[in-house]
């Protein structure tokens, strides 16, 4: 999908990841829903949670069908596809085909050989610091973010609340953060500006563990959603950046290169978020 946005207009872009957004915010408000309604039932956790995966998975192959036969057929969509299509795009060009729209499908076909493009590893080299900056994002957030609020969250007096109320936290200031970008004069797109507030968030590291140490848990559900935001504002402004300048296929590809360096900063960070259980009996 982020390959797919990334040759459209920026704007889809952003509501494409505010919606990956707002699908966390919505799943955060539905555990707490649960939560609230079965806590003090007989086998209430287990009820909540049967609940609440059934609705998620309705939503989720909800959205796996409308990809699949409406997202295509929008006028929208079509419209840039057949943009990238005839500038070369085989992978568009075969989208356009299994949409059923052949005539545009057999121009860009044609047109292929006219048009040529960077190397993936060309594009990957000029990109390389928004490649490693977008792992670097994911890298930090799920390094903290929900293991560690689920874990290492310190004094508190919400119980059982507490980790669902910063996890909450974190979604719904995620979203906040992925449409501040969409005020022009606050949106950062300088290539060196990105890299330095990216690797500035690595502070965010020891103020989580001094915040769960000697902090309450005021300043720890602030901290969790300045999280949240600087992860869902720079989500926006690197993938909508990135793409600018280069041709609808060029475009394609290096949607897909980020996605591939933002899996790895996922991975990355569920990995490095064992590294807080250190000195605890592991």
């Amino acid at each position: 999908m982020v390959g797919d946005h990334s040759f459209m207009h920026p704007g889809l872009m952003q509501s494409f990841l505010a919606g990956c957004a707002a699908s966390g915010a919505l799943t955060s408000i539905l555990r707490l829903i649960t939560k609230g309604a079965f806590e003090n039932s007989k086998n209430g956790l287990r009820k909540g949670a049967l609940l609440f995966f059934a609705i998620s998975a309705f939503f989720e192959l909800l959205c796996v069908i409308l990809h699949a036969f409406t997202f295509p057929k929008l006028p929208i969509v079509k419209h840039f596809r057949a943009k990238a299509a005839l500038k070369g795009s085989k992978t568009v060009s075969a989208d356009l085909a299994a949409a059923g729209i052949h005539r545009v499908a057999n121009e860009a076909e044609g047109k292929t050989t006219e048009v040529g493009r960077l190397s993936n590893k060309k594009l990957l080299l000029q990109n390389v610091d928004y490649a490693i900056g977008l792992f670097l994002i994911y890298a930090l957030t799920l390094s903290i973010f929900p293991g560690f609020l689920s874990e290492d969250t310190g004094s508190h007096s919400l119980g059982t609340w507490y980790a669902l109320v910063l996890i909450a936290a974190y979604n719904v200031f995620d979203l906040v953060g992925r449409y501040i970008p969409l005020i022009k004069c606050i949106k950062l797109e300088s290539r060196k500006w990105l890299m330095v507030s990216i690797l500035a968030r690595i502070l965010l590291v020891p103020a989580f563990y001094f915040t769960a140490k000697y902090g309450n848990q005021g300043w720890m559900i602030l901290l969790t959603s300045f999280l949240g935001l600087t992860n869902g504002y720079l989500t926006v402004c690197l993938p909508t950046t990135a793409p600018k300048g280069y041709k609808g296929p060029e475009q394609n590809a290096l949607g897909n290169l980020l996605v591939m360096f933002l899996l790895g900063g996922i991975f990355a960070g569920v990995t490095l978020d064992w590294l807080w259980l250190i000195g605890k009996g592991w």
